[in-house]
């Protein structure tokens, strides 16, 4: 488990509106909004886009320290909405991390080494699980998990439970499986294998956003029914 990297940003409040945000992308500034437990109302700003880049150039969890309006927030990357044919970056949402306000949010897994099952056995990597959600305190946010699979052989696998979790608790199954080691394919035929298509289509699917949320079972923050406001707006610009 690594810690994510606070990186500063600063923003510029804006007005709201499908004219004023159009004018803002033609400059290289992205529309956004800030929100969060302890925020009475939203706040409506934008960003330059080439930091943004920057900061989404990076598949790990990935906070802020945001500066707007002469306040700095810390502060969590929870959604951008991109362009479908351009894939530039047309809105994006600012959560503010309460110290002692438990969040909800989805944390990429990577794999290090290579496993003695692949160079002695031919074996191959497969990895169902890409994405774990976990539930944590602002102060214990991972950036990322790092498994070391240098060891792995075939049949062998590592398991959600088997992490890194102090001060952390996970939301997926405990015994799913992350990684396992599978028979060099010559063997799939004489052998039985874990069913992946499906779940290997679902994880693809969770890596398309990182969002953090509220914990079950909490109160949402204020902010979060005025969120839709703003992505029904940005839908309307983006047509």
């Amino acid at each position: 488990m690594t810690k994510p990297d606070v990186i500063p940003l600063e923003g510029e409040k804006r007005d709201t509106g499908k004219r004023s945000s159009s004018k803002l992308r033609e400059e290289m500034r992205v529309p956004a909004v800030l929100y969060g437990p302890e925020i009475e109302k939203n706040i409506h700003f934008h960003v330059d886009e080439l930091k943004l880049e920057e900061i989404l150039s990076t598949s790990q969890t990935k906070l802020q320290e945001l500066k707007v309006d002469g306040k700095t927030y810390n502060t969590l990357l929870k959604r951008v909405e991109y362009d479908p044919i351009t894939d530039r970056p047309l809105h994006v949402d600012f959560y503010v991390l309460a110290e002692n306000r438990r969040v909800t949010l989805r944390v990429p897994v990577r794999l290090k080494g290579t496993p003695v099952g692949v160079v002695d056995g031919g074996g191959r990597v497969f990895q169902p699980l890409r994405i774990v959600r976990v539930n944590v305190l602002p102060e214990k946010i991972p950036a990322q998990f790092e498994i070391d699979i240098s060891d792995l052989e075939i049949g062998d696998s590592v398991k959600v439970e088997e992490l890194d979790m102090e001060g952390i608790t996970p939301m997926d199954d405990p015994s799913r499986t992350i990684v396992t080691i599978t028979p060099p394919k010559s063997e799939e035929v004489f052998t039985t294998t874990v069913p992946v298509e499906e779940e290997e289509l679902d994880e693809e699917e969770l890596l398309e956003g990182e969002e953090a949320e509220v914990a079950e079972g909490e109160e949402a923050p204020e902010g979060e029914e005025a969120t839709g406001e703003e992505g029904d707006e940005d839908e309307e610009e983006s047509k």
